[in-house]
Formats: C-alpha cells, structure tokens, sequence
C-alpha cells in the first residue's frame, strides 16, 4: 500500500505526513510538493508566502526527519493559467475572486490526485483542517474541522465522491496548538514555523499593485445606496478603490449587501437585506453565480449558502 502525502513546507502537511508515517510505515509514505509560483524575495522574508523556493527547502528537510521519499514537480504554468491569469481577468470583470478555491480545486488536488491513482497509491493525505465521514447510504461526506478557527472545508467544497474517496484529512480532529506540539515532539524543522496568510502569488504588497502590474488599471468610486446618496465614514462605510477597467471590485466585510455593479458609472449600490433582496441583482457570470441565484443576497460568511451544500456529490455538512 502506498500513500502520497502533500508537502507544502508549513507544519500542517508535515505533521500529516508524520501522523500516516507512523502509521504506516516511512517506506509506504511517498512526499510531493509542487512548485508553483516563485515568489519576490521581501515577500519571502515576510514569511506572508506559501510557494517559495524556502518552503520547498522546508518540505524537503521535513521529508528528510521523517525519512520518506520526496519529489518535487513543476507547477507553475499550470497555476499561472488556472489561477494567476483567471485571478487578474476576474478582478477585470468586477468579480472578486477566491485563488485558493481554484488553486485546490485545478491545481493541487486536480494534479496530485492523478499523480497519485497513476502511481497506485491508495490515499492522498494533504494539511487541511477537514474530515470526511461516510455516510449511512454509502456518501462520503465533507465535514468542518474540529477546530472552527482553522476550518478549511469550504475551500474543499468542490470533491467530488471519487476524490474524496482517496484524500485523507489527518488533522481534522486536532487544534493549531495540538498540531504545533505534536510537531515538535516528533522533531519537524518547521513546527514553529509562521503562517502564510495572504494569497501567495501577491503576498508583500498590494492587491492593487499586483492588479495593475499585471494590466489592471485601479480606479475610485462611490458606494451609494438603493436611492443614490453617496455613502461615506459617517455612514460606516469607507471610500476605496471600487473600479478596474470594465468592472468594480467589492470590499470585504461590508457591513451592507451589494445592489448591483455600476461599471459605466463606476459604483457600487448598496442596501439593506431586504432592499437588497427586492432588488434586481444580478452576479457577474462567474464559477459560483450557480450558487446564488438572481435576487438572493451574498452569504455574511465564507461558509456555504444552504443551496449550494449539494452542488456536488459530496455535500458540506454542518456538524
């Protein structure tokens, strides 16, 4: 029996692969990580990134105290053009997307999950905080982590029966702090090892910057509500930038629902939800307009809406 384990140079994967590695043996553990973006050298010393050449030097040592294989492949044109390049025309169309949704759903565990059935591996084992259960009819299912603050799930949403059918999630039963000791008990490099936090590839500077590097020109415009009055500090709501080319981008945690999208007068119109729910928005065509039809607001929170827990066989279960 064999078993790929996902390697990324942070503590999660490593102690993953330390926890099936004792389980199973070193010589049934096989350790890949991917190359996907080579990240600018402040962003590096920040430690705010998650694909530079460090953390593939932290994933190799990691392999090495565990004494298991380790191999590495090259992934970045694939990520540049699944998620790099879909990232830039998203905020281009006044979408604000989610590269590490994409990122596991068209680059890691798309590719790994081959690699490993071509290998015959019977399980692909990664960091993530989740657990998968099968239920009495047979379905696995895809569950939140014990430990609410670390919960990846709704980055996974997008496994299908097959693939979770193979991935396995050592540390869905574990908190941070769990993870950090049993980490060091077993001796791993990286156990006290920062966090990356932000999205990867722009990691060390701003959104903005990466947008308009990348031929996305930033503008500024006004939030207004359902009756056109322009919104500002005194209201909770702050100007910022809004406009790209042909579209506007929409803040984080804004504490009203967004209306509509006013491109051409480069605006966002925003309400209550009730005004919201009475209006005639429409989402941008985007991957997730199927989970939020014409006339619903967007979800408070990255959980998923109701609706969309059986856009796949797998489902995501509130437990």
């Amino acid at each position: 029996m064999l078993t790929v384990a996902a390697l990324s140079g942070g503590v999660d994967s490593s102690l993953a692969a330390a926890l099936v590695a004792g389980q199973r043996g070193t010589d049934a553990v096989l350790g890949i990580s991917l190359r996907l973006y080579s990240s600018e050298e402040h962003a590096v010393r920040s430690g705010r990134s998650c694909c530079a050449p460090d953390d593939l030097y932290d994933a190799r040592r990691a392999a090495a105290t565990l004494g298991i294989r380790f191999y590495v492949y090259d992934a970045q044109e694939r990520f540049r053009s699944e998620v790099i390049d879909d990232f830039v025309g998203s905020y281009a169309r006044g979408e604000t997307p989610n590269p590490c949704v994409r990122c596991n759903q068209h680059v890691k565990f798309d590719w790994l999950l081959d690699r490993a059935r071509r290998l015959g591996a019977d399980e692909l084992v990664t960091g993530h905080y989740a657990r998968i259960e099968r239920a009495p009819d047979g379905a696995w299912q895809l569950l939140r982590a014990r430990d609410a603050a670390k919960d990846q799930s709704y980055f996974l949403h997008g496994l299908t029966q097959d693939e979770l059918a193979l991935v396995r999630f050592p540390l869905g039963e574990l908190t941070k702090p769990q993870v950090r000791e049993l980490a060091r008990r077993r001796g791993l490099p990286n156990a006290d090892k920062p966090e990356s936090m932000e999205v990867c590839f722009v990691a060390g500077r701003p959104v903005a910057e990466f947008l308009e590097a990348h031929g996305v020109a930033a503008a500024r415009g006004d939030i207004v509500d359902t009756a056109g009055r322009v919104l500002g500090e005194h209201d909770g709501v702050h100007r910022f930038t809004v406009g790209q080319r042909r579209g506007l981008g929409v803040a984080h945690k804004l504490p009203l629902y967004v209306a509509s999208l006013d491109a051409e007068r480069q605006r966002v119109v925003v309400g209550p939800r009730e005004e919201v729910a009475r209006s005639s928005f429409r989402w941008p065509a985007a991957r997730s307009a199927r989970c939020r039809p014409p006339g619903s607001p967007p979800p408070r929170s990255p959980a998923l809406p109701a609706k969309c827990r059986s856009v796949t066989a797998a489902g995501l279960s509130r437990r």
